[in-house]
């Protein structure tokens, strides 16, 4: 067991710092103990110290989950300053840098290992780590395993099982919003003790949170007036949608301000290249989409426009901690109109599946054999369904015990040997080069690549793939071969002898309906929010199960009365000019065959099978709809294909 008095000693060695904050001391000494832990700190607040420091007392491999490669990017070359070895696996490593991280895994030497959570899905992740001490397993964004959560992700309910089977010895799930029940399902599904989860509170003294109500109209001219009220300093003003950002900034720099746009449909460079010049301090604001501010760590930012409203009350959580990170006063403003209702509420019905994808889905993964075997992207264009709505529903499956995962594999594996066959084989034992031999006579040689044919290949060595991938990522390692995988499927077996599909159908139906209903209440709680006559901030962190006295530096505690919101203006169906859209349909009747596809695609909401089409986004009926609320355009299109009927 690790001294007890290193972690102090080592803080100051390695990390620079004197004293722990608030529950980190608590938080480490649980897992130094043996334990697995909880920790819900508020955004940075330090929970990145919580795995970083006791991976340098553990013995072995700290295996860390986080959803953001930016976040991974940034602690990487910040623990590789304080001479941590500190490695990531993700897509965009190149072939070398991919071998070399390898190497340093298999060797021992690395100490703390970022990956996505799908990672742990990955067959050829699997076979690279099975065996190897995993003293930690540190989830980050921890509250995506509940269903209960705002950010509910299938691949992290499988997070629990991956862990067992790696027999990693000790747990730390962290987040930076959970609810009272979102804390429950975490512990429950990393078998944490109630008493070693540490939530140090949500109350942040230095944040003054203020509501002002508007309609649309007024937006730029009341952001501009803000910015002009208050003394400068670092800006993040939040957005709905990609052109917002690009719209809103380009306003302010109209009205003399230094502001860049920020959203994930910029080329990659240039979203690095903005968001260093943020962090630098040579941009001071920023007009973004929320996929700015994850994983940032700019102590600085003394304000946070919500231009846009927040889709409840875990985004806005997130979003306004990354105010005032240094302990000064910040303010946090949100521009409350009720129309942006609409765009948020439409997301979320865009995402639901209709019966027609969710009964075809069905019927093809469980009238077809025990063995179920496809490709992800595939279910997902024919189908019309979002990958995360798919792997959803598997997980939905698979939760009810009518399915059960079996593996995930490649189904294109391919090598192009670095040196010919006798040199190749001169390198491995001669019971090895025979194994190898043998795999060498199921492939297929092409100029450069060959191509295995894998189950050729596992009936001719009586192997299963798992040896016989290892032995082809051998050569790799050694450098005899550059190997490529490609074509990723997942197997599963069906468990039920005869599954009711129609019962089935209408139980994973309801569960959709449940969430989006949940989805449907958060955004309908910020406006209450927006218009409460109570403590601004007591009413936001009663939320998440915390109770305050009224804080004193709120709008509300400061006198301001709410104002009362406008009126939402939702302009109606018959406003939109639709000229076009029935032959559009005729053309593309596998993207808009169905109301509610083309009801997506009028209230500008993407799908895999309008992906699929090559311009069809890009039509000027695309978004037509985009004001009017999903449920009125669908209940129209509805009406109209039965009177057709």
């Amino acid at each position: 067991m690790p001294d007890k008095t290193a972690p102090l000693a080592l803080l100051k060695e390695r990390f620079g710092f004197d004293a722990f904050r608030p529950g980190q001391q608590t938080v480490i000494e649980c897992l130094l103990d043996g334990r697995s832990a909880g920790a819900i700190f508020p955004t940075g607040s330090g929970k990145s110290l919580c795995y970083q420091l006791p991976s340098l007392l553990l013995p072995g491999l700290t295996l860390v989950i986080s959803p953001l490669l930016a976040l991974m990017k940034d602690q990487i070359d910040s623990l590789r300053a304080k001479g941590i070895q500190a490695e990531r696996l993700d897509s965009s490593l190149d072939e070398a840098d991919y071998r070399r991280v390898t190497d340093d895994i298999r060797s021992g030497t690395v100490k703390l290992l970022f990956v996505a959570p799908e990672r742990l899905s990955n067959e050829r992740f699997l076979n690279l780590i099975r065996g190897q001490n995993i003293s930690l397993l540190a989830v980050d964004e921890a509250h995506c395993i509940s269903s209960w959560g705002h950010n509910f992700r299938p691949d992290y309910l499988k997070l629990a099982d991956a862990a067992r089977a790696l027999k990693v010895e000790r747990v730390l799930a962290l987040t930076a919003t959970a609810t009272p029940q979102v804390a429950s399902d975490m512990a429950s599904a990393f078998d944490i003790a109630p008493a070693d989860i540490t939530n140090t509170g949500f109350y942040r003294a230095n944040l003054e949170l203020r509501v002002t109500a508007c309609n649309d109209a007024e937006r730029p001219a009341l952001l501009v007036e803000r910015l002009k009220q208050r003394p400068a300093g670092a800006t993040i003003v939040y957005v709905s949608l990609q052109r917002h950002a690009e719209e809103v900034a380009e306003h302010l720099q109209q009205a003399g301000f230094n502001a860049a746009a920020y959203h994930a449909g910029m080329a990659a460079e240039k979203r690095v290249a903005t968001q260093e010049a943020f962090m630098q301090g040579r941009t001071p604001i920023i007009c973004a989409t929320i996929a700015f501010g994850m994983g940032i760590d700019k102590s600085d930012i003394r304000y946070i426009y919500h231009y846009h409203m927040a889709k409840g009350y875990e985004s806005y959580m997130q979003e306004i901690g990354r105010a005032g990170r240094d302990g000064q006063p910040s303010v946090c403003e949100l521009f409350a109109c009720p129309d942006d209702a609409t765009t948020l509420e439409n997301f979320v019905y865009g995402d639901t599946p209709d019966s027609t994808s969710l009964r075809g889905l069905l019927d093809e993964l469980l009238t077809s054999g025990n063995e179920i075997d496809f490709a992800l992207t595939d279910l997902s264009r024919r189908f019309d369904m979002r990958q995360l709505v798919v792997s959803t529903l598997l997980t939905r499956l698979e939760l009810a015990g009518i399915i059960r995962s079996v593996g995930h594999y490649y189904g294109s594996i391919r090598f192009a040997p670095k040196v010919d066959s006798k040199r190749l084989l001169a390198q491995y034992p001669s019971n090895q080069a025979a194994f190898l031999k043998k795999v060498f006579s199921c492939c297929s040689k092409a100029k450069k690549w060959v191509t295995l044919d894998m189950d050729k290949a596992m009936a001719h060595t009586g192997q299963d793939r798992g040896v016989i991938l290892r032995a082809l990522e051998s050569m790799e390692h050694k450098d005899l071969a550059q190997l490529q995988l490609a074509g990723y499927r997942q197997r599963f077996e069906l468990l039920a002898d005869t599954p009711d599909i129609d019962a089935l159908s209408a139980e994973i139906a309801t569960s959709f309906e449940t969430h989006e209903h949940m989805e449907i209440e958060r955004i309908h709680r910020m406006l209450d929010y927006a218009q409460g006559d109570r403590c601004l901030t007591a009413n936001l962190l009663e939320y998440f199960g915390e109770q305050i006295q009224d804080c004193g530096h709120c709008s509300i505690c400061q006198g301001d009365a709410p104002d009362e919101l406008p009126a939402r203006q939702t302009p109606g169906m018959n406003s939109c000019d639709l000229t076009g859209f029935d032959e559009l349909i005729k053309a593309h009747p596998a993207a808009l065959g169905r109301p509610r596809q083309q009801a997506r695609f009028l209230c500008g909401l993407n799908s895999p099978a309008v992906s699929a089409v090559r311009g069809l986004r890009g039509k000027a009926l695309f978004a037509r709809c985009a004001e009017v609320p999903f449920a009125e355009v669908l209940k129209n299109l509805e009406r109209s294909t039965s009177n057709i009927e």
